[in-house]
């Protein structure tokens, strides 16, 4: 029997929510665990510090659990995407004439930080992803030896399109490369296994599938990798002996947590903590991944039947993720979005088209009715 989610997400009458591919609305249990924490922070301050402690520990179990990973040791709890990427490209010792290998249809947190490097000789390659090749061939097609890092997201943010990243992880083992991903639009609704994909870093920030807050994400690093990075942050809580205050020797962590600096976001690991529990322990991430699959199939089959919409996401069922995107010929699409947001439909303006992104507590017939306002869009307002 389907269980009915929607107690969890007990949202604004008249709104259809298709918008996890951005910011996600939080799970009712996680609004309460952070109204708890509130209450309790005012009332007794930090008299019961070890249960956060304890909460910072099971999210770091969640996480680990998630995307699969050997340890929780290597699972850093990190403010977003952005940060965590920028640790990797800060950390590393590149020498002038490395190049970094990506695609042409990253999100900035993915491209900003690798062009930073430029000032040090560092090319970053882009490759085509609507090439001839396969959008992996097509990456690894510009990789040579000078080659020293492939990053990708999972799935790209505009188009939806999933990458085959076992073959590309076992393409950069096998040649000695650093394998990074940003996950950000995988996590909370695919499946994903980091030691399948071989990948030496993963990161992600919480605020979209995961369901949780903006402010707090989660960096994995492989045990060889992360002893490639340099820190460039210092504090009491990225070191090995953290707690023993009085003393003036120190050395970085061994674990993760050699990328926490300092103090970490509590209400964002208790925010997150509450989404996770939910994906993980009450729904199951098997079960999600069928549900927001199910909800893409649906959009992309009723989009592929109405000769006025043109489908901009991968078709193929190898390729798709909980992201559709489409245009409808003769419309504005940023007209059609600002249309759609004012009848309630909360959804994108991405890659050229309008982009839907339903989650797994979703209902058919909210993609129904978005579709059919859609239809519906008075192309005189253009």
């Amino acid at each position: 029997m389907k269980k009915n989610y929607a107690d969890q997400f007990p949202q604004q009458k008249g709104l259809i929510y298709l918008n996890h591919a951005a910011v996600a609305p939080w799970p009712q249990q996680s609004a309460e665990a952070v109204k708890r924490f509130a209450e309790e922070n005012a009332t007794t301050g930090a008299r019961y510090y070890s249960r956060w402690v304890e909460t910072e520990k099971q999210l770091r179990e969640l996480a680990c659990h998630l995307i699969n990973a050997p340890s929780i040791d290597d699972i850093a709890l990190i403010k977003n995407t952005s940060e965590g990427l920028s640790i990797i490209a800060s950390g590393l010792e590149w020498q002038p004439g490395d190049n970094i290998v990506t695609s042409d249809q990253e999100f900035p947190s993915n491209r900003i930080p690798w062009q930073a490097l430029a000032e040090r000789d560092v090319e970053l390659r882009e490759a085509n992803l609507n090439a001839e090749l396969t959008p992996e061939d097509s990456l690894l097609a510009q990789v040579d030896e000078r080659t020293q890092l492939l990053t990708i997201s999972s799935v790209q943010y505009a188009s939806g399109l999933k990458m085959d990243l076992e073959k590309l992880g076992r393409f950069c083992r096998q040649r000695g490369l650093l394998f990074c991903v940003d996950a950000i639009q995988s996590l909370g609704a695919l499946s994903f296994d980091c030691q399948a994909n071989q990948a030496d870093f993963v990161v992600a920030d919480g605020h979209k599938w995961m369901l949780g807050p903006e402010g707090m994400g989660i960096f994995y690093s492989r045990p060889e990798a992360r002893e490639k990075l340099k820190l460039h942050q210092f504090g009491w809580h990225m070191v090995e002996a953290m707690g023993d205050y009085n003393r003036k020797d120190w050395s970085i962590a061994r674990s993760a947590r050699r990328f926490e600096c300092g103090s970490l976001n509590t209400i964002g690991i208790i925010a997150l903590k509450g989404s996770l529990s939910l994906l993980l322990d009450k729904v199951g991430i098997a079960h999600v991944e069928q549900a927001v699959l199910a909800n893409s199939t649906y959009l992309i089959e009723q989009i592929q039947k109405e000769p006025e919409l043109q489908l901009l996401s991968p078709a193929s069922l190898e390729r798709r993720s909980g992201i559709v995107t489409f245009k409808r010929q003769g419309a504005d699409p940023a007209a059609l979005h600002r249309y759609l947001m004012e009848q309630g439909v909360v959804c994108a303006h991405r890659g050229g088209g309008i982009r839907f992104s339903p989650h797994f507590y979703t209902p058919k017939e909210g993609l129904k009715q978005a579709l059919e306002l859609v239809s519906e869009f008075p192309e005189r307002d253009i």
